[in-house]
């Protein structure tokens, strides 16, 4: 049974989406772990972890996302569990996820070393399960050469197994192959695979959206499954909006407050993926009913605009269940990217 430990060494380097696209390429029955759970939700009165979750869905595994995850707070793991206790749990969690499956994932934190701490980052992990560690690096190019750098220096500090690297998000592959693979290969350190950047990945739905800013459906339900491509805040007169080449992109996402009807009823004249409508307030019900006729759903929060819109500014596109076209692009990408098997 291959057990494979995906680390990264920064915070959104693609390992779960790394690890849904193998999977979805491979055809084959995999177990998943991910022990400290660092990508919080709150559902069915429970607090789970995000990746466990959608994973245990994508896979129709039988079990609750709180059995493939340890904890998620670091005091409240200390408190529970030393280092010895939490290498039997993990142990017993392996053991139990692998039964009857072709390979386990067992996700880390979301870097390298988060978990030290309470004996629950990657390596460690590696350790208790004697699982191979597969590294997912991504960022700029000069970001992943430090990333390889200092996994060839340091890595073999550890007792586990490095299986290799995988590059991910790679904006110009020839570029970077033509830049850096001779000096990496110097290095000797093992590259899985070096897998390109993709755009449509980025982009989330209207669901979506609604689902992480916890928002009101007005209307449009029919439409929350449109994409966003381009995000257009509403903070200036529609005249002065209209002439802004974002409002003239197909597929943008509109925020403004709900009393700006002059601003709404133009997105919705438009190409509009949908309406996000701030400050609490409620639209018209003739604009209401405009916007359920053409499937643009308009979502309603209680923040201002401001905060709405910098909170979409960090927003991460996290593949969702729905995702069938997300799941099959990294089918792709991952199935050519990544020849070797695992």
């Amino acid at each position: 049974m291959n057990a494979y430990l995906i680390a990264s060494m920064r915070e959104n380097a693609g390992k779960t989406s790394f690890i849904v696209g193998l999977a979805a390429s491979r055809k084959k029955k995999y177990g998943y772990l991910k022990p400290f759970g660092d990508r919080l939700i709150y559902q069915r009165k429970k607090n789970w972890d995000y990746d466990a979750s959608l994973i245990i869905k994508l896979w129709g595994l039988d079990c609750d996302p709180d059995s493939v995850t340890l904890g998620f707070n670091h005091a409240k793991l200390r408190f529970v569990h030393d280092e010895e206790s939490a290498r039997r749990v993990v142990g017993a969690m392996a053991k139990n996820a692998s039964t009857g499956m072709d390979g386990l994932f067992i996700e880390g934190g979301k870097d390298i070393c988060y978990g030290a701490s309470v004996s629950l980052d990657s390596l460690t992990l590696a350790g208790y399960t004697g699982a191979e560690v597969v590294v997912v690096v991504s960022g700029e190019p000069d970001g992943i050469m430090d990333d390889i750098q200092f996994i060839h220096k340091y890595f073999n500090m550890s007792a586990c197994s490095l299986r290799g690297i995988v590059i991910n998000k790679v904006q110009d592959i020839k570029d970077f192959n033509d830049s850096f693979m001779k000096d990496i290969a110097a290095m000797g350190v093992p590259i899985l695979g070096v897998i390109p950047y993709e755009e449509s990945l980025s982009y989330y739905s209207m669901r979506f959206l609604a689902d992480a800013f916890f928002a009101k459906v007005l209307s449009g339900e029919a439409g929350l499954g449109n994409l966003v491509k381009h995000v257009l805040v509403g903070a200036m007169s529609a005249e002065t909006c209209m002439r802004n080449p974002v409002f003239n992109q197909e597929n943008k996402l509109l925020i403004t407050s709900g009393d700006r009807n002059d601003m709404i009823v133009a997105a919705l004249a438009s190409d509009s993926a949908g309406v996000l409508l701030t400050n609490n307030i409620i639209p018209p019900s003739n604009i209401i009913a405009m916007a359920g006729e053409q499937g643009i759903p308009l979502l309603l929060v209680a923040h201002d605009t401001f905060q709405v819109a910098k909170q979409i500014d960090r927003l991460e596109a996290l593949i969702t269940p729905e995702d069938s076209e997300k799941i099959a692009i990294l089918a792709d990408l991952v199935g050519k990217s990544v020849v070797e098997e695992l």
